[in-house]
This record gives C-alpha cells, structure tokens and sequence, in this order.
C-alpha cells in the first residue's frame, strides 16, 4: 500500500510534536523543518486536531502539542483517520462495488489489516528523539588554507588609504 504525502507529514507533524517535551511549537517553524509550505502544515493540523491527537492554540503565543502521551499514539491508528482505508475493486462500469463481497476484496482488506496491523506494533513515542537528548549537530571544519611560499618571502610594504583632512574646508583650499 501506498500513503499519502498528507500521511507522511502528519506522522512527521506528531513527531515533531513529541519531541518539544511538551511545550508548545509553533506551526511555522514544523513547517521549516519537514520543508512544506505552512498553508499545508496548517491543513494537516487541523486534521490531527480533529481527529484528537493535538491541542492546537491560536494566537501569539499559540502552537500546537500533543493531545495524547506519545507512547498511546499508534501509527496504524493515525494512517486509519488521514488515508481511506477501505479498498475496492472497480467493477466493469466504472463504480465500486462493495455491496457483495468478492473474494478479491476480501484478499485485499485482508492485506490491508495486515499492513496497518505492522503500524500498530509502533508508537509516535518510539520514532521521537527528544531535543535535550539529541546530539548536537557536528559542524563541518575545513582546513585554513596556507599562504603560497613566494607570498612569505615578499617584504611588500601594504599602503594606507590617503588621509583625509579633518577640516573639509581648508582641504578645498578656501
């Protein structure tokens, strides 16, 4: 099965969420981080808001955080309230049939449990790093560059800039 973008940035959205310790984090800086526009962000908070995994405060000292404990949020439980979780097959004239139960469809909402059954085994709490424990990025050091020989063993002098007369007047010669 395949997820959606609004999936991914949703457990993403949790995941950010868990690792402010929960304080609250502002919906433009999540943005930043997981490089969507905040219009999205915003779309995909309201969902979660909705569905109860988030507290989300407007206003200047608003944000969002986490509803729930992290280690009560299961991924099988988010990708049930953001994606369509029922599958079908379209029949000969354009429309799904889920009247009648085919045996194809039955082979695919079994998958399907089986699938979203892997994603209950695992919480939000297991994917997040909180940011006290997390390592400081390492900077990149680049050797300085050494002046060439030659350079070294020129004794040229270096000349100021001319100096300008303290009174503009009289350098005018007035």
């Amino acid at each position: 099965m395949r997820l959606t973008k609004t999936t991914g940035h949703a457990i993403r959205i949790l995941i950010d969420c868990a690792e402010s310790d929960g304080e609250r984090v502002k919906v433009g800086s999540i943005a930043g981080r997981l490089g969507i526009s905040q219009l999205n962000a915003f779309k995909i908070v309201h969902i979660l808001s909705k569905a109860g995994f988030i507290e989300a405060m407007r206003g200047r000292n608003g944000g969002v955080k986490l509803a729930l404990d992290p280690a009560s949020i299961r991924i099988g439980t988010v990708v049930r309230e953001i994606e369509a979780t029922e599958v079908g097959v379209a029949g000969t004239d354009g429309t799904i049939k889920r009247r009648v139960k085919s045996p194809i469809n039955a082979i695919f909402d079994s998958a399907l449990e089986a699938f979203i059954g892997v994603l209950d085994r695992h919480t939000v709490a297991d994917l997040a790093v909180p940011r006290k424990r997390r390592p400081a990025p390492r900077l990149a050091v680049r050797p300085v560059a050494k002046a060439p020989a030659a350079a070294k063993k020129s004794k040229a002098k270096v000349l100021a800039p001319p100096k300008r007369a303290a009174n503009a007047r009289s350098a005018r010669g007035r």
